[in-house]
């Protein structure tokens, strides 16, 4: 693109902002947020207050919700895995464990197949 060209562009773009900067100055809308926040902004300083002190005093719990989880989770609060047991209904062998990396098991899933043995669970 030629610099005359994109010098065309730039000033029909800059065109259509300074247009759309006007339209919103006569927005009545905008006019009241304006108004608010400086008074807003006055108040804080009369009182010597911040806006995490405003927050605070209206939301005390810092948007805490119960049934949430709390932001930085604590370790050691998983519970155990429950004990599971595993008959065999062609040897009537019992395997108890708690996890799925018991010797015996995996022997029964590779010739059971893995589906067969879970349905084993007692």
């Amino acid at each position: 693109m030629s610099k005359l060209a994109e010098f065309r562009q730039l000033e029909r773009h800059l065109a259509e902002q300074l247009a759309a900067l006007e339209a919103m100055k006569g927005d009545k809308g905008l006019e009241q947020e304006i108004e608010f926040e400086t008074k807003l902004r006055g108040l804080l300083g009369e009182y010597n207050k911040s806006l995490r002190d405003v927050i605070s005093i209206l939301d005390p719990l810092g948007g805490f919700k119960p049934g949430t989880a709390a932001a930085a989770p604590v370790k050691g609060t998983r519970r155990p895995r429950a004990v599971k047991l595993y008959k065999n209904p062609h040897s009537g062998e019992v395997v108890e464990t708690k996890g799925g990396n018991h010797k015996v098991l995996k022997e029964w899933k590779a010739e059971y197949g893995s589906d067969t043995v879970e349905s084993w669970i007692s």
